[in-house]
């Protein structure tokens, strides 16, 4: 079975946590007229697609000022998983209806955060006659396909941390972006809290197979890495947390779909009893042996 991301949560997630430096890193010139303080994330948003029908929920939306004044304006920011005919119709439709259900003005960002295609999106609708130009609307474009994760290597930003891992990456620089983004995450010394969304956001789009695995770790040993304590934390974290899954498709493959009182005592397993109970599970033939391993492992 295919795992499920929810990308679009998982972005939301990410920038309205660090929604200032997501500013400061891709729209310098707004931070330089945005307030930093205070930033009120209003409630979500639906719109019903009057072409498709479809119903759809804005991703962000901040309500800013302008840096000295009292006057505000809301920041858009909207996380394009895949690529879409007419998006940018879409975009001048939600635009449209923040602006006149708010009053206020509107500055549109759009993160297209898909691997394929890697042709330039559009970002500009327009509505013209020949001898009239009657709309034109545009929003600020992050292609994070086209952009090289090199150029983000000395940024001191937790989204440049997080979002190298969905950047352009040749297919053997896989390891070494994922050693780089935990490298970047260290130096910033965050909260627990914060280092897990990005470390966790990292790993959910660098999956690494096990050849790239000991390119990573012998990364890690070339940057000296290893010897932070912060970063092995994660590390481990990141190894759990793919344990569990492995162990988890097994079980459900072995003995049936588990109750959710015995996924979650699985999932509190450390590292070296999930590893066991890889390798046990193979001799369990019902839900009775996996209960009966479980009270042997307390």
């Amino acid at each position: 079975m295919t795992e499920q991301i929810d990308h679009d949560q998982l972005f939301k997630k990410l920038l309205s946590t660090f929604f200032f430096e997501f500013i400061e890193l891709f729209l310098p010139e707004v931070a330089d007229y945005l307030e930093r303080e205070p930033v009120t994330f209003l409630q979500q948003e639906y719109f019903t697609d009057i072409i498709t029908g479809e119903r759809k929920i804005l991703d962000l939306l901040a309500l800013v000022r302008f840096r000295g004044q009292e006057t505000c304006f809301i920041i858009h920011v909207e996380n394009q998983s895949s690529s879409e005919a007419n998006f940018t119709r879409r975009m001048f439709f939600y635009f449209a209806k923040l602006h006149q259900e708010h009053l206020l003005p509107i500055y549109p960002v759009v993160v297209f955060s898909f691997d394929e295609p890697k042709r330039e999106e559009k970002k500009q609708y327009q509505v013209e006659f020949p001898n009239l130009k009657v709309l034109e609307f545009n929003f600020t474009a992050i292609q994070l396909n086209q952009l090289n994760w090199r150029d983000f290597l000395q940024q001191q930003n937790p989204v440049a941390a997080a979002l190298m891992a969905k950047m352009q990456i040749a297919p053997k620089d896989r390891p070494r972006v994922k050693a780089e983004c935990l490298r970047l995450l260290a130096t910033l010394r965050l909260d627990p809290a914060r280092t897990q969304l990005i470390s966790g956001f990292v790993d959910t789009y660098l999956r690494l197979n096990a050849t790239e695995e000991r390119v990573f770790q012998s990364e890690l040993d070339t940057m000296g890495l290893k010897e932070e304590e912060q970063v092995m934390q994660i590390v481990t974290s990141w190894m759990e947390q793919e344990a569990q899954k492995l162990v988890l498709r097994q079980l459900n493959r072995r003995v049936g779909t588990l109750e959710p009182s015995l996924e979650e005592r699985i999932r509190e397993l450390p590292l070296d009893r999930l590893e066991a109970l890889g390798e046990d599970l193979l001799d369990f033939s019902d839900m009775s042996d996996l209960v009966n391993w479980l009270e042997q492992a307390k």
